[in-house]
């Protein structure tokens, strides 16, 4: 069992920055990020393995969001950048064994923390 805690998100205008981060109680190989819009599917933001040789973004969040991990703490981070009004949404963090952008690989997740940004 991996638990999670999200902190971080909030409201900030386009073109601004947030930092979300995620503690895990313990170890996992991959964890990554979802988000998930009013009336649309959960989707894949970003995942690391544990060693960060792998590591994969959606096309739309690519050179803006950086994500982070810091195995000694058992935290992970994702940096975000010259965000967009549609990037808003419910940011979740996730852990699993296999890394994907797909959802249903990663069995333990955050409670999801609100990320909005006006235009």
């Amino acid at each position: 069992q991996v638990q999670l805690v999200e902190s971080g998100g909030g409201s900030v205008q386009a073109g601004g920055s947030l930092r979300l981060f995620c503690q895990a109680s313990a170890d996992a190989y991959c964890m990554g990020y979802f988000r998930q819009a009013p009336g649309k599917e959960r989707e894949g933001v970003a995942y690391i393995s544990r060693s960060g040789s792998t590591m994969d973004y959606r096309d739309s969040v690519k050179g803006r969001f950086t994500i982070f991990r810091d195995n000694a703490t058992k935290t992970l981070s994702l940096q975000m950048d010259r965000l967009k009004p549609e990037d808003t949404a419910v940011y979740y963090c996730a852990a699993g064994s296999y890394c994907s952008l797909t959802p249903r690989y990663f069995p333990y997740w955050g409670q999801g923390t609100q990320v909005t940004v006006s235009s």
